[in-house]
């Protein structure tokens, strides 16, 4: 599909004009403010409270700031149609900031950095991380698709703190109990300590640290704003190539992670929509948005850190095709090529989620 070239986000334009119905379009709008997300402002103390783990376990190593007011936007064919909120109010993201590493991971494949996904990481990190038995044969397709069962303490974090985390639950059901760990390519479980052991591979295979190269290569060439900041913990200060660099989180569980607004959020929703090329320019290597949109085996919802809809089993009433960028609290990006649409919701309960994308769907002309 041919996408059309991105607009800047000064102004709407009329929904009629891009094959939307205003009314039903406002109802969509009506329907994602009136199911906020249930989680409190004070983030800080939602963490400390023991909504991922209990303490010790939940100490916080990264910065934190209180969240905003629900807000978003939707694009369609790069034209803003609908804005909500402060869409320029930079917020804590959580685990958004996995599929942005995902980003990053194709600019590495692409400069020949990491040549081979399949190929086992310490072939190309000696670090230590990637020596013992469990974890040699580790490959960067297995971290990518959260299946490495990547064995150790990063950061001051062990890797048992998340297992046995279930999503659905989340902030409800038990983890970080030990279970016998299966070899890498084998079970499939979502765990920060692992994204951040990928996030540590690339920094040291980048030799720089990863938010100057995500600055430089996609998100100045996008024209986001100099507003977002990219963060990791007091902990994951490394020494590479004799310069001391911080080592970014996957995510927000224990602070750090993307600090970003919905505006940028919305580029890069379009960059990977344009299959990684903005004006004419190729930003991400041909094909590494397919990569990343292609289904693990062991979990047809997820692809390369990236949420899927295969056979529409996550969301029924999006298409098969749509894809998420997805942070607890409710931050969502969600990209939809059928519909040719970008979605960005800030603190939305994300149990609505599948609402709001039917009522996006009433609202298309064809």
């Amino acid at each position: 599909m041919q996408h059309s070239s991105f607009a800047d986000l000064a102004a709407l334009s009329p929904p009629g004009s891009l094959g939307l119905y205003p009314a039903a379009l406002a109802s969509a709008i009506d329907f994602v403010l009136a199911h906020p997300s249930p989680w409190p402002r004070d983030i800080r103390g939602h963490i400390e409270a023991g909504f991922f783990e209990a303490p010790p376990d939940n100490a916080i190593l990264g910065p934190v700031r209180p969240r905003g007011a629900p807000n978003g936007l939707l694009l369609r064919r790069g034209r803003l149609v609908a804005r909500w909120g402060d869409t320029r109010q930079v917020d804590m993201t959580f685990s958004v900031a996995k599929s942005y590493l995902a980003i990053l991971t194709g600019l590495a494949v692409g400069d020949g950095l990491i040549p081979d996904l399949d190929s086992p990481v310490r072939d190309l990190v000696d670090d230590g991380g990637f020596d013992s038995p469990q974890n040699s044969g580790i490959t960067w397709r297995h971290l990518l698709t959260n299946t490495s069962e990547w064995e150790g303490t990063l950061f001051g974090k062990p890797d048992l703190i998340d297992r046995g985390r279930n999503l659905v639950v989340e902030g409800k059901g038990q983890k970080g109990l030990a279970r016998p760990l299966h070899p890498p390519g084998t079970y499939w479980e979502y765990n920060d300590v692992r994204v951040n052991r990928l996030s540590l591979a690339l920094l040291r295979r980048f030799g720089r640290p990863l938010p100057e190269v995500f600055a430089e290569r996609i998100m100045r060439p996008i024209g986001a704003s100099a507003a977002w900041q990219w963060h990791g913990y007091e902990t994951s200060w490394v020494e590479v190539a004799g310069r001391r660099m911080q080592s970014v989180s996957g995510g927000g569980h224990w602070g750090g992670g993307v600090f970003i607004h919905a505006e940028d959020q919305a580029r890069i929703g379009q960059l990977v929509l344009q299959d990684g090329v903005w004006d004419g320019r190729r930003l991400l290597p041909a094909g590494w948005v397919a990569q990343c949109r292609a289904p693990c085996a062991l979990n047809l919802a997820y692809g390369l850190l990236w949420w899927l809809n295969t056979g529409r089993a996550k969301w029924p009433s999006a298409s098969a095709e749509s894809y998420t960028f997805s942070g607890a609290g409710g931050n969502i990006t969600w990209v939809d090529p059928a519909a040719e649409t970008v979605a960005v919701l800030r603190w939305v309960d994300a149990t609505k989620l599948d609402g709001f994308m039917a009522a996006i769907g009433a609202a298309l002309l064809g």
